[in-house]
């Protein structure tokens, strides 16, 4: 499936929990990425600040910069979520300020290298946690070479009125930069209004919605045992499906020939916009 990524509006948050919720339940071989330019949360708040030494995306971009070895460096900067398995990796994000500056230069050396995951062996899916995008140095690369960009929002008036100018943001830089349709999905956390009418108001379909649950939300912030029948785990571990038929049928659709034009590749506008 490649690259999903992850981001949301100001004063939308969500989206790290969200992520880390999808990572502990997904079904197939998956890295999450902390790509927040922000900086990351999970070493010191899910993992408690366990491990020793400096871990991650910041020692990465430090490394490729004065050697060019991120291929050979990548998989030793990983923390193994369900360890020994390999099969739910982390790559934990900035947490020194001063490396954020490394990061942001190579956020399309990053995305190249994550597209190559999935056709990797094994192949690994990568879920980009890339943040509130408002920020210095916000990861347009990743959200360009994405399959799905779900945007996360509450269902509230205030958050809404957040994520409207965001989409439309990220609508505008995807035109711009010839992204295909259909690559934006809107990602529901919490109670507040329905599903159509939050479609409606964005223009943007909703993939799923993920349910008020306190308890579940403050392990995988703090820390603590992730119990998978907890309601946020069980919904998170369901939204896998909806994003894989949704990027099958992409597939699909991109793989038709369009009359009076070569090459199985041609796809019309009408039909990008149905995917």
């Amino acid at each position: 499936m490649a690259i999903i990524a992850l981001v949301a509006a100001k004063g939308s948050p969500g989206v790290t929990t969200s992520a880390l919720a999808c990572a502990l339940t997904w079904h197939r071989r998956l890295v999450l990425a902390e790509c927040d330019p922000a900086g990351g949360s999970l070493l010191a708040g899910y993992l408690g600040g366990t491990l020793d030494g400096p871990r991650g995306i910041g020692e990465l971009a430090v490394g490729e910069l004065r050697d060019g070895n991120l291929e050979a460096a990548f998989w030793s900067q990983l923390v193994d979520l369900d360890a020994p398995k390999r099969e739910r990796l982390l790559l934990p994000g900035v947490v020194d300020p001063a490396q954020a500056g490394s990061v942001t230069p190579l956020w399309q050396r990053f995305a190249d290298f994550f597209t190559e995951l999935d056709r990797g062996d094994p192949p690994y899916d990568v879920l980009v946690d890339c943040g509130r995008l408002h920020v210095p140095g916000p990861p347009w690369p990743l959200l360009r070479a994405a399959s799905v960009v779900l945007v996360v929002t509450r269902a509230r008036l205030p958050e809404v009125s957040a994520t409207r100018a965001l989409v439309r943001a990220i609508q505008r830089d995807f035109t711009e930069h010839r992204v295909a349709p259909g690559t934006l999905r809107l990602l529901l956390v919490g109670d507040g209004h329905g599903r159509g009418e939050i479609s409606k108001a964005l223009q943007v379909p909703v993939v799923a919605r993920l349910p008020h649950d306190p308890r579940t939300a403050e392990v995988l912030t703090l820390g603590g045992t992730v119990r998978v029948g907890r309601p946020l785990l069980r919904a998170a571990s369901e939204l896998e499906v909806p994003i894989g038929t949704l990027l099958d049928r992409r597939r699909a659709r991109l793989a038709w020939p369009v009359a009076g034009h070569e090459g199985a590749g041609a796809v019309t506008q009408e039909a990008s916009n149905a995917i």
